[in-house]
């Protein structure tokens, strides 16, 4: 077991020092592995190396304290046994995430952070338990019926004549009206919510949607913004290389033949004059080095350019194992066949891979690489091997990445770098047409690379490496190992070589747009949904997709909105703004934070008026600010959609977050409160199910108070009628039957109901926008079934009262009867769609309760049930409560039909 020993905080604040008395052979797996000191993991699998004599070296680590940041790290590992002291320094590149699969052979590490100290868990903030709207509204109705029953019991101890103890007798009127409070209804929402994600997940148009939430599915039916990323949910992720530009001649897919031919022309070249002349085929490449520069054929400018492409990058070709072969034989295998059949390239960043495989195509094939090397194969077969001296990984800050490497066969050392037009135009020679081809290949949707090299002299080399030092700490090394400000000072030695680079060419690749984004995108602007793309992009690009993806129809205008970086600028540039009508917005993040810094409320207020809006180079932290931003000035539902780690704050702070499991792994899809496979399947999330949802729910709500409502308008009639007594009209189980066995499944099979096909709502998204008006459920409907609550209670217990005959037990038979017919046949007329099921529950409650008469002799006159006065009694109250309203629905629908009428007709 391995102990870590922490110093005090208070001694060193910005580092921990940690021990290593038995830490030793974890430290020095992850350094010498990393900087090749002669210890691998073939040594201590032959026993080259005992595990013991590892863990008696004396060696200590020092690490920054605990933070935030996931792409970085800094530390140092000192042994002090050895002569001299070794020092190396640590960072992100030693490290390994938690959970990484080993693919093969093993790996041995050291713990520096647990707990509450790791990246994740502090970068873990608590998602909020999300209410939905329709949620909030019911609470709303709910507070209003408490605030009626209150009044009611008022009234009648008022009416009374607050006589005797009469605040018993207002307790007895709360708790006999009590059903105007309907306690069923949670039961009976959280029961749709679980239907409505099943049906979500067993919809066979939609494959593999999951519904990680049981609790707003209804939110699907109200969204107003959907704010979406761009790579990997309108695109697929997926990148094809498309455009080589040298300059004066650019080369695109239908040309790469070209490219290939001059390749292998190249590489046929270069080995029949080795083979020539092997023994002075090094003096000649030092003189031809050291000769005036000429201006070289465009068959060794493409030369470079794909040889600089296939070895800056952090590509590893991996090989698959075959059935049946060993770990040894297969390790063996790499080493001796790269067979192109079972190899697959795997990298951090799917562009890099696009231009491996790419440089594969044209005839330089990546077929090996480790630590210090990576062997390229030519076109003829030949392998050719170039070590690995220095790497500077690619981070957000630099924008480009880099890597030193020595030819093997003729000693010579170059630096190749690439990265964006932005960082790389001020690093290379002068030059008339990138920034011209960069601006091209972006309208096209293309995301560009900048290609550059520079050929280094051994003292050069030897000059930034610094051997020439004591102790071999030289400039780079000792920027490396100082722990403050590292990356700044690491920076400030690399700069010392980023200077005068030749340009190599500009490359060009396309993200492709995932399936049926065009359609889907113009059926969500059709529902009247505004939809923001929020992406880390470059403005050309994010404005290309945005075009290509019809986000922005061709028709419309499109406002870029200048750089701006103080107050005034933003005044500026938002007064031009406000004069544009009808235009889409591309903002890019930096000018985003200054208008929301000093102009928050204006900019909000112009961005909302705007068709589509689209913000670039945006970080994870601002897209969810501007999601909290939409729903504090607007009010109205959000939803937002991605599908990588960088959206899980988006989509958690949105009212509805919707993931997509893509390349880039399903920390989006996991976090989301809907999991789909791909942007396509929104539109029928939306309009379909999302439709049916809000539409079921609102109906279940309202006839869940109806049912609570009439039965309490009832008791309030029998009381007024007996001199507001308070006693009960149904008592024991009539009370619990006409809530559950009675009344239950008719109710509840309006979670089945639909008031138009999904084929129209596909086909129509404009019904859509009823649903964000909210006319389902309001104030306004609410009060409509409170009056037919009113009537309908007082038909049927006046009509009771009017109708019974010698004894006060005709009264509940009739009047209990009468109720739930009125129930069932309220049901059937709140149902727009039949279902089997429905007439099934409609048919078994109806059976239920005739069944059950003959068991409750103590409420019910078993003799008086079974003659035709009750029968004829009961038929008459049950018409005069139940035809009115047939006929209002009616007329309704003939001279003020809703907007699907006439679709469904």
């Amino acid at each position: 077991m391995v102990s870590i020993v922490s110093s005090s905080s208070l001694l060193m604040p910005q580092l921990q020092r940690i021990l290593i008395p038995l830490l030793a052979l974890s430290a020095l797996r992850v350094i010498f592995l990393k900087q090749g000191f002669g210890l691998s993991l073939e040594d201590i699998s032959k026993g080259k190396i005992l595990l013991l004599d590892l863990f008696s070296i004396s060696a200590y680590v020092y690490a920054q304290k605990p933070q935030l940041d996931i792409h970085s790290f800094e530390g140092t590992f000192t042994r002090e046994d050895s002569d001299p002291t070794v020092h190396e320094s640590l960072s992100i590149e030693n490290t390994l995430w938690a959970s990484t699969v080993v693919a093969s052979g093993t790996v041995i590490g050291v713990v520096i952070y647990t707990g509450k100290e790791t990246r994740s868990v502090m970068n873990t903030s608590n998602p909020k338990n999300k209410v939905g709207l329709l949620d909030l509204e019911l609470n709303q109705l709910t507070k209003a019926l408490f605030l009626a029953l209150v009044a009611l019991s008022i009234v009648m101890v008022t009416l009374q004549g607050f006589v005797g103890p009469w605040y018993r007798n207002l307790f007895r009127f709360l708790l006999l009206f009590s059903y105007i409070i309907p306690i069923s209804l949670r039961v009976n929402l959280d029961m749709g919510k679980a239907a409505y994600g099943w049906m979500i997940m067993k919809d066979d148009n939609i494959p593999g949607t999951v519904v990680r939430t049981s609790t707003i599915p209804e939110e699907l039916g109200r969204l107003v913004y959907l704010l979406t990323d761009k790579t990997g949910t309108l695109t697929q992720n997926e990148m094809i290389f498309k455009r080589l530009h040298l300059g004066t001649v650019s080369y695109g897919t239908d040309t790469m033949d070209e490219i290939q031919n001059h390749i292998i022309n190249s590489y046929s070249q270069m080995q029949s004059q080795s083979s020539g002349n092997s023994t002075s085929s090094t003096p000649s490449r030092k003189i031809q080095s050291s000769t005036p520069k000429v201006r070289k054929t465009v068959s060794s400018r493409i030369h470079e350019a794909v040889k600089a492409i296939a070895l800056c990058h952090n590509v590893t070709p991996v090989y698959e194992s075959r059935a049946g072969v060993t770990g040894e034989t297969e390790y063996a295998e790499v080493d001796q066949n790269f067979s192109d059949e079972n190899r697959t390239y795997q990298a951090s960043s799917p562009d890099e891979v696009a231009l491996v495989k790419w440089t594969e195509s044209v005839g330089l094939t990546l077929v090996n690489r480790d630590l210090t090397s990576m062997q390229l194969k030519t076109p003829g077969g030949q392998i050719l091997t170039y070590y690995i001296l220095q790497i500077f990984p690619f981070t957000s800050e630099s924008k480009r990445m880099g890597i030193i490497v020595r030819d093997e066969s003729t000693g010579e050392i170059t630096f190749y770098m690439k990265g964006a037009d932005v960082a790389m135009s001020t690093i290379v020679q002068y030059n008339d047409w990138l920034e011209e081809e960069c601006g091209n290949m972006a309208r096209e949707g293309l995301r560009t690379l900048v290609v550059s090299k520079k050929s280094l002299t051994e003292e050069q080399y030897q000059d930034f490496e610094g051997l020439v030092f004591v102790q071999k700490q030289n400039r780079y090394n000792q920027a490396k190992l100082s722990i403050h400000d590292r990356a700044l000072k690491v920076a400030a030695v690399v700069e010392s070589l980023e200077r005068e680079m030749e340009l190599l060419c500009l490359t060009g690749v396309e993200d492709q747009l995932q399936a049926d984004v065009r359609p889907t995108l113009e059926m969500l602007r059709n529902a009247g949904i505004k939809i923001w793309m929020l992406t880390g992009d470059k403005l050309e690009t994010a404005t290309c997709i945005a075009k290509s993806s019809h986000l922005v129809s061709r028709t419309q205008d499109i406002h870029i909105f200048r750089p701006v970086t103080s107050r005034g600028e933003a005044h500026l540039e938002l007064n031009a703004f406000r004069r544009k009508h009808d235009c889409a917005l591309v903002i890019s993040g930096d000018s985003l934070e200054v208008c929301l810094k000093y102009y928050e409320h204006e900019f909000v207020e112009l961005a909302c008026q705007c068709p589509a809006v689209v913000c670039c180079r945006c970080s994870p932290t601002q897209k969810a600010h501007i999601v909290k931003l939409l729903q504090h000035h607007t009010g109205k539902r959000t939803c937002a959609i991605g599908d990588g780690g960088n959206d899980v704050s988006m989509i958690q702070a949105a009212d509805c977050g919707i993931g997509i499991e893509g390349k880039e792994g399903k920390q989006a899809s996991l976090a989301a409160d809907f999991s789909i496979t791909q942007f396509k399947h929104i539109g029928r999330l939306l309009m379909v199910h999302g439709r049916n949802s809000y539409k079921r729910s609102a109906a279940l709500g309202q006839f869940v108070m109806h049912r609570g409502l009439i039965i309490s308008t009832m008791q309030a009639v029998f009381s007024s009628v007996f001199y507001f007594a308070s006693i009960p009209l149904y008592q024991g189980f009539l009370m619990v039957g006409y809530a559950t066995i009675y009344t239950m499944f008719p109710v509840f099979s309006l979670v089945l109901d639909q008031d138009v096909k999904p084929e129209m709502a596909l086909l129509y998204p404009e019904l859509y926008k009823d649903l964000t008006k909210g006319r389902s459920l309001s104030f306004k409907t609410f009060l409509v079934w409170v009056l037919i609550s009113i009537y309908q209670g007082g038909i049927l217990m006046y009509g009771a009262l009017l109708l019974f005959e010698s004894e006060f037990v005709h009264v509940v038979a009739i009047s209990f009867t009468a109720l739930i017919l009125t129930e069932l046949l309220m049901v059937a007329l709140t149902i727009r769609t039949w279902h089997w099921l429905m007439v099934v529950a409609e048919f078994f409650s109806l059976g239920c309760y005739v069944a059950s008469l003959a068991f409750l002799n103590e409420y019910f006159d078993v003799a008086f049930i079974t003659t035709l006065t009750f029968l004829w009694k009961v038929s008459a109250i049950t018409v005069v409560s139940c035809l009115p309203l047939y006929i209002l629905k009616y007329l309704k629908r003939k001279f003020s039909p809703p907007s699907y009428s006439k679709l469904t007709s």
